[in-house]
Formats: structure tokens, sequence, C-alpha cells
């Protein structure tokens, strides 16, 4: 019910995208948060670690996005996300309302961060504002995707695609071993479905 009700959010943000909003406030706004380290990663002295080395450590439990999309809350910027296939490197945010993710890719607050066990889950925007996931659809399986957060580099590399309902919110769940979901609407100007990708962890070390 909760992606259902972002997923919405997100289509009035496309059927607004010829009205004027000022981004400039909201960028002022941001600020880097060095507190988002994934409790169960390893230190950064320790050595690159893979998967396999990773356990859960805390209970994951999404937040329900407000109900008009919008809601008051602070910008976070928490790092950054690389797809080298589409050229994407772009800051991403901690929020599930479109004050984060109108200015980049969001992580669903409850979700597993980027190498934690569990599924981390990001929304983005495909065709406005800075539209960072226009081209996920051109992704295969084993494109790299990379995510950096607190001191930590998780590569991740994707397993599959698959369109979806706006009602399939079962692309949130969590799993018990590390992976990544990325999703926006679908097709380019629609909000008919949902393209999702898939990920799996492959590494994480310190940067």
């Amino acid at each position: 019910m909760a992606l259902t009700i972002v997923i919405v959010a997100m289509l009035l943000a496309n059927a607004t995208v010829y009205v004027a909003r000022a981004m400039a406030p909201a960028e002022a706004r941001a600020v880097d948060s060095p507190l988002l380290r994934p409790m169960s990663a390893p230190a950064t002295t320790a050595p690159p670690t893979t998967a396999a080395g990773l356990a859960p450590t805390r209970k994951l439990d999404p937040v329900p996005p407000p109900v008009n999309g919008y809601a008051a809350e602070k910008i976070v910027r928490i790092g950054t996300i690389e797809i080298p296939k589409i050229g994407l490197v772009h800051p991403i945010y901690e929020g599930i309302t479109l004050n984060s993710i109108d200015l980049g890719p969001s992580h669903w607050p409850g979700t597993a961060f980027p190498g934690e066990v569990g599924n981390a889950v990001f929304a983005g925007h495909r065709v406005t504002h800075t539209h960072p996931f226009l081209r996920i659809n051109e992704l295969v399986p084993g494109d790299v995707v990379i995510f950096t957060v607190g001191g930590l580099r998780s590569v991740y590399r994707m397993t599959g695609s698959r369109v979806v309902r706006p009602s399939e919110t079962w692309i949130a769940n969590q799993t018990a071993t590390p992976t990544a979901t990325l999703f926006g609407c679908h097709p380019p100007h629609s909000a008919t479905y949902r393209y999702v990708v898939s990920l799996a962890l492959e590494s994480v070390q310190p940067v």
C-alpha cells in the first residue's frame, strides 16, 4: 500500500512537469549526512568484504510516504549512485517524499541501506526534473550499479528487470540476501506501469 501511494505521488509529479517549481531552495536545504553507514558493514580499516560476510543487524520497516506526495522534510543527501552503462553519476537522497525524489534517486526509509542484507529500494524520476532513471531500461544482467554511502562503496550487479503494475508493491519486499531495487514510471512520459531493475550485491569496501 505504501509503495502504491508513492507511485501515485510520482504520477502527480509527472503530470505537472510543465508547472514551474523552484528547486533552488530545496538544493539550498540539502545537507550531507555522515550517519548512514550500514551498521553491518566493515570498519573503514577492514579489507574489502563480499556480501557473504554481511549479516542483518536491524529490523527493517519501511516508512509510509505522505498522502499528497510532498511534505515538510529536511533534504538529506546520503551519497551517490553510479551506473556506468548509462553514464549516470548522481547524488542520492534519504526520503520518500517528492521533495527528495525531485532532486534525485531517493532511498526509501526503513529499507536496507546499500551494502546491508535486505532490499535497498530507490525511487527515481524518468522524465521530470533531473530524470536520473530515464535509461534504466537499457541495463542488462551483469551491468554494474555502484552506491557510495557512509564511506562505503557497494558494488551491485543487475540480475533482471521487469515491468509491473502500480499495485504490485511486492517489489519493495525485504530479502534474506543483500539486494537492491531501482524503479520508475514506465513507459517514459507515462505512469501506467513501473520499470523495475533488480540488483544483487557483489562487494563492499571502504572508500
